[in-house]
């Protein structure tokens, strides 16, 4: 005779393992007996999701949370978001205009260091079909998730690679997605700035060279959106490795 198990328990066990039966689905573990009672399943269901990811090398204790990933490995996006760079149609105060002078300059510094990738990798144009994408984006004639997806491309092409040419593709990457999140203005400017001063031969050189970088693409800042990104340089500076000391 099967002793009954309460709702409660029941509930309980559900809560804590719902979470992991999408993954399972995946996994096409053994099927489970039907006729056991609910909590028997639901514990063979939990102890074949731990046997999977063991076997995948998962290294997740149990109550720890997995970071996102993060482009570069470093943080480029404040965790709390900045209004200006919020358009007016998500509560922001954003302008529709600004947002797309925005895409325009990152591209622009984006742009500037392109050559530092393809030199290395002359086959991929991802980097430049992602600066493609994102003006073809502020002149309408194709969609955020489009342009969005580019950038994601280029930043797939950055990732295998190391120095100014990964800086390089990160930085068309992260101007290709100003279009989902204009805040990611900044990390194109950045990245583009590190590609330079990877691409230096001494750290006196690198850091001259930063600098220079900086101060050119401050130039190129559009009047309309000039004070809105020199305030967000100063503002988050610390978290894009503080280039834009300049």
């Amino acid at each position: 005779m099967v002793t009954p198990v309460p709702v409660k328990s029941v509930t309980l066990r559900v809560t804590r393992i719902a979470p992991w039966l999408r993954a399972m689905a995946a996994i096409r573990a053994p099927a489970i007996e039907i006729g056991r009672p609910a909590a028997s399943r639901l514990a063979a269901m939990s102890a074949q999701w731990a046997a999977a990811t063991s076997s995948k090398g998962s290294t997740q204790r149990s109550g720890e949370h997995r970071t996102p990933p993060r482009y570069g490995g470093e943080v480029i996006l404040p965790k709390e978001r900045e209004p200006r760079f919020t358009t007016i149609r998500r509560g922001g105060t954003l302008t529709d205009a600004d947002h797309r002078l925005l895409a325009l300059w990152a591209a622009v510094c984006a742009e500037h260091v392109l050559p530092l990738f393809e030199r290395e990798r002359p086959g991929d144009d991802r980097p430049r079909r992602a600066i493609e994408q994102i003006r073809a984006w502020t002149r309408g004639e194709l969609t955020m998730s489009v342009s969005r997806a580019a950038g994601g491309h280029a930043m797939a092409a950055a990732r295998p690679l190391r120095g100014a040419a990964r800086h390089a593709a990160f930085a068309a990457g992260q101007a290709a997605v100003v279009a989902h999140v204009a805040a990611h203005e900044l990390g194109a400017a950045a990245y583009a700035i590190k590609a330079l001063q990877a691409a230096a031969a001494t750290r006196a050189d690198a850091e001259q060279a930063g600098r220079l970088e900086c101060r050119w693409q401050r130039d190129q800042l559009p009047d309309a959106i000039r004070q809105l990104v020199l305030d967000d340089q100063r503002r988050r500076n610390s978290i894009c490795w503080s280039v834009f000391d300049c």
